[in-house]
């Protein structure tokens, strides 16, 4: 197991904020946040982070575990999760402790308050969500690799989506090669959606076989080290008709102009604006029905948010996706997505299958 060789920094840049946040120290139960700040990737724990120390507290399953994988945290091990918590605190003096409040349901946050003295428990939202938006470079090598290994594995079965396979059968084979590839995980549930079931956005790979002429929508992705992938290619068996050439057409040029226009300081809102614009002004903009896309990393929708309700901009070092997308109820749909890192002046895809139209 390797040591997280960033968490020193990770925790530092956490510690920064105590005062801006006005808190003496942050409770963390989001493992992926834990996994992030300290490199424990156990599936339980919680991570207190303060002006007089840094803790990783676990139960008796992960302690050996967490002594190999973390280095920038004491190592506690604990019965009662929320009665140590509680001691800690205590022993720490602290008077207010901001907690995510996204992770910590109710029922846990009335348990915990009720141990608590004299101590003032202050949510924190958006400003625990933005803490892993910009990737340092381990990250960015993580969701490349795992970019890469997507990508191959789909090209690899690409001959095999012909008439008389089925959704599920494309999605096992897919999933199978990326596993092959040295993938862990699926990032998400493959989406394999042909003929009028392309017309749905989300999509689950059923029975049905393709046909020739079928569009067939495939979002996929994998998980290396961690870290998420996230891709969506949409290629027309045997043959293809005109309107279907002009529609894919709008919609990779949407996702075009939205991807040239990636670069630092850029609003996100902005970004969705070039897409939906584009696909707008060939009157098919009832018929995109999502954002343009979303921050990538440790899960699988992170921030930023690439909608129209954004108030993100984009920074050097995010990793997002653009994919705009065009679904005619009962008819078929298209999505064009490619995932890419965000530079100073513009962006390098890490996604490889070509999106130009490809019919197999």
């Amino acid at each position: 197991m390797n040591k997280t060789t960033n968490s020193g920094e990770r925790i530092a840049r956490i510690t920064s904020k105590l005062t801006e946040f006005r808190v003496e120290g942050i409770l963390f139960f989001d493992m992926k946040n834990i996994r992030y700040l300290t490199g424990f990737t156990g599936s339980d724990g919680a991570l207190l982070i303060g002006e007089k120390g840094n803790v990783l507290l676990v139960d008796g399953r992960y302690v050996t575990q967490a002594k190999q994988e973390v280095s920038e945290c004491d190592i506690i091990e604990y019965t009662d999760k929320l009665a140590r918590l509680a001691l800690l605190i205590s022993e720490y003096n602290m008077k207010v402790v901001g907690f995510e409040s996204s992770a910590l349901v109710y029922d846990t946050y009335l348990k915990l308050n009720n141990r608590l003295n004299n101590v003032t428990l202050e949510p924190l939202s958006e400003e625990i969500n933005a803490i892993r938006a910009i990737k340092d470079t381990q990250e960015i090598d993580c969701i490349r690799k795992a970019a890469t290994i997507a990508s191959q594995a789909l090209q690899f079965i690409m001959n095999d989506i012909q008439p008389g396979i089925s959704e599920r059968d494309i999605a096992l084979m897919l999933e199978s090669k990326m596993k092959e590839l040295g993938g862990e995980t699926l990032s998400f549930e493959t989406i394999v959606a042909s003929g009028n079931n392309s017309a749905l956005p989300h999509a689950k790979p059923g029975s049905r076989k393709i046909e020739n002429g079928d569009f067939v929508v495939i979002d996929y992705g994998t998980v290396y080290q961690g870290y998420h992938s996230d891709e969506t290619c949409t290629v027309v068996v045997g043959s293809v008709t005109q309107k279907q050439r002009e529609i894919y057409q709008i919609v990779k040029d949407a996702h075009d102009r939205a991807l040239d226009a990636v670069k630092e300081g850029i609003s996100c809102r902005e970004i969705d604006r070039i897409a939906r614009d584009h696909i707008g002004k060939a009157g098919l903009e009832q018929y995109f029905s999502h954002g343009t896309g979303h921050g990538v990393g440790l899960e699988i929708h992170e921030t930023p948010a690439i909608s129209a309700k954004s108030d993100d901009y984009l920074t050097a070092g995010m990793i997002i996706t653009i994919e705009p997308g065009v679904y005619i109820p009962d008819l078929w749909g298209i999505r064009v997505e490619d995932m890419m890192v965000v530079e100073s002046d513009g962006c390098e895809i890490l996604s490889t299958v070509p999106k130009h139209l490809q019919i197999t």
